[in-house]
């Protein structure tokens, strides 16, 4: 049997990786400045984490959520208290994907309805709905069509408030992004997600904010939307939450009621990845990496900003878009392949950088260094 071959793949084999350095099967070191898409939070193989998992493996790696799994109360407990609102409701599942296709079926039992309003340059996931508010038609299949999806303009509040008068009695949510991942590190503005906020509230909507790639710390605040003063009904997130472990989650408000059947999963909120999450969350408050991450964030943002070559620095903390002209598109692949730095990309000239949260200023300093070199060597 093959595999299905669906990603273009760099050749490189990682077979060691600690902090935010890792190694591939030539013995090569590489910076790693992108987490495999903002996944790796507090780094490869920390410590606390590696023994928090291994403990809980060498107890009960699995049972289904038909049981008590103490693990999961203490997760929700943490979670609270970290993300500030200890007032929500956790639900957990596997994958960001999952995590919006959740919120947005909540957001449709809550208030009957059907449309869902998402925004030109918004990534949401591949499931079902996910992916039919996700706006890229190449990857929407004929059965995931639906004239549910309302796209508007990113950051358009006319067009956004014309889009409430013509149908908000038929939307049952917006989402969106607090950072477009995919799209380009394209940040939602205050005023845009307060709009949302407040015409949700007239109009008996939901507000599902994204946070599977902008939130979990990365930006300086736990979610970027958090920026905006106002509180989302529902936050999805995955990526950052388990720094490898596949594990996702909803944070719901408190004037949601369950029902026994509502939502469910066989794998989400199993022993293991509630030992993995919590273990992102002991070592992000003891660290307080949300501090370093906007520390060493806001010092990269500005010094990426001096450099002449760079048309545009977007995003916050340590959720950075480095935009370049069309005659450098080929320095994400120098960066890698000549100056070992592992970075992401959104088409079609835009650098992403998503290291760990715990990235020190020398490696910010080691990046910017091999940057300006790789800029002038075209």
């Amino acid at each position: 049997m093959n595999l299905f071959d669906v990603y273009p793949l760099n050749n490189i084999e990682i077979v060691k990786a600690a902090g935010s350095t890792v190694w591939d099967a030539d013995g090569q070191e590489y910076l790693d400045l992108y987490g495999g898409h903002a996944v790796i939070s507090i780094g490869h193989t920390h410590p606390h984490y590696v023994k928090r998992v291994t403990d809980q493996l060498n107890k009960v790696g699995f049972y289904s959520n038909s049981v008590k799994i103490p693990l999961q109360v203490e997760l929700a407990e943490k979670l609270g208290k970290v993300s500030g609102k200890p007032d929500y409701q956790l639900f957990l599942c596997n994958s960001g994907a999952e995590a919006n296709e959740n919120a947005l079926k909540l957001a449709s039992f809550y208030n009957g309805r059907k449309k869902v309003i998402a925004f030109k340059g918004a990534f949401h996931g591949r499931t079902s709905l996910a992916v039919s508010a996700t706006d890229n038609p190449k990857i929407i299949a004929p059965v995931n069509e639906t004239d549910n999806i309302i796209f508007l303009p990113h950051n358009d509040e006319a067009a956004l408030e014309q889009a409430f008068a013509a149908f908000g009695n038929e939307v049952a949510a917006v989402i969106i992004e607090g950072i477009q991942g995919v799209g380009g590190i394209k940040e939602a503005s205050v005023s845009f997600l307060q709009k949302i906020r407040s015409l949700c509230d007239q109009y008996n909507a939901l507000y599902i904010a994204d946070s599977v790639q902008c939130g979990y710390g990365r930006t300086g605040k736990f979610y970027s939307h958090d920026e905006a003063g106002v509180n989302a009904d529902v936050y999805t997130m995955a990526k950052g939450m388990g720094n490898g472990f596949p594990v996702a989650g909803i944070s719901i408000a408190p004037k949601f009621k369950p029902w026994h059947g509502m939502l469910g999963t066989t794998f989400g909120g199993n022993h293991l990845a509630c030992a993995a999450a919590l273990a992102v969350l002991e070592i992000m408050d003891q660290d307080q990496l949300m501090k370093n991450a906007e520390e060493v964030g806001t010092y990269l943002i500005t010094e990426l900003r001096k450099i002449k070559e760079v048309t545009e620095v977007r995003g916050r903390g340590l959720m950075i878009g480095i935009e370049l002209p069309e005659s450098l598109a080929n320095v994400k692949k120098d960066l890698l392949f000549k100056h070992h730095i592992f970075t992401g990309e959104a088409k079609p000239n835009v650098i992403r950088l998503l290291p760990a949260l715990n990235l020190t200023k020398d490696q910010a300093d080691q990046f910017l260094n091999q940057f300006k070199i790789a800029l002038n060597q075209r």
